[in-house]
């Protein structure tokens, strides 16, 4: 680890204190050592601690700390380590999204209700592949290509991971994936499989 990048302690109290956002709680699941930086080694050990294989991990690294690396260190130089600062992740924040998070990374209740109230057809309380496909288009903004990709990412990887045996992704499950609590759990469900299997031999 770069030692430059290494953030003080007043940062991680900053970012682990009750004033937190939600946006922070979201990523620092990522931050695997809990320093307040999160590098490409630590997204792939995230993505695969929540039961993404190699490939779509190794892409996941890649995609999102070259693409938010820069926009979380304003005023620092560029760093081939491409690590994100966890207290400036509100500065990242694309274009084409469903303005649940603010400006400021807090999580916006009524926007998210709005997902489920304009696009949950089906069933009230959960999105189909349709209906999630339709919800993205309805965000897109005009060019916003960079938008466009990482919002369709984004929601296409939580889909692929939490749908339900209908293929329905249900409104708890997103909600825990806005705060991060998803991911902990998640990966408390993987390593309960594996102690299961492990027990079974």
């Amino acid at each position: 680890m770069a030692t430059e990048d290494s953030s003080s302690l007043s940062d991680i109290e900053g970012i682990e204190n009750h004033d937190q956002n939600v946006l922070q709680k979201h990523v620092m699941f990522f931050d695997r050592n809990k320093d307040g930086i999160i590098y490409p080694s630590e997204t792939f050990q995230g993505f695969r601690a929540i039961g993404c294989g190699y490939l779509l991990s190794s892409f996941a690294a890649i995609f999102i700390n070259v693409g938010l690396s820069r926009k979380t260190r304003p005023g620092k130089s560029f760093s081939l380590h491409f690590p994100i600062e966890v207290k400036n992740i509100h500065l990242s924040k694309h274009g084409s999204d469903s303005s649940v998070y603010d400006k400021q990374g807090r999580f916006v209740p009524s926007k998210f209700e709005e997902i489920f109230v304009k696009h949950a057809k089906t069933h009230p309380n959960a999105l189909t592949s349709d209906e999630l496909n339709e919800f993205l288009k309805s965000n897109r903004e005009p060019k916003d290509y960079a938008g466009w990709l990482a919002g369709f990412s984004e929601w296409k990887i939580l889909y692929l991971l939490c749908k339900d045996e209908h293929g329905l992704l249900k409104k708890d499950v997103v909600r825990a994936a806005y705060d991060g609590s998803l991911f902990e759990q998640m990966e408390k469900d993987k390593e309960s499989k594996k102690k299961a299997v492990t027990s079974d031999v």
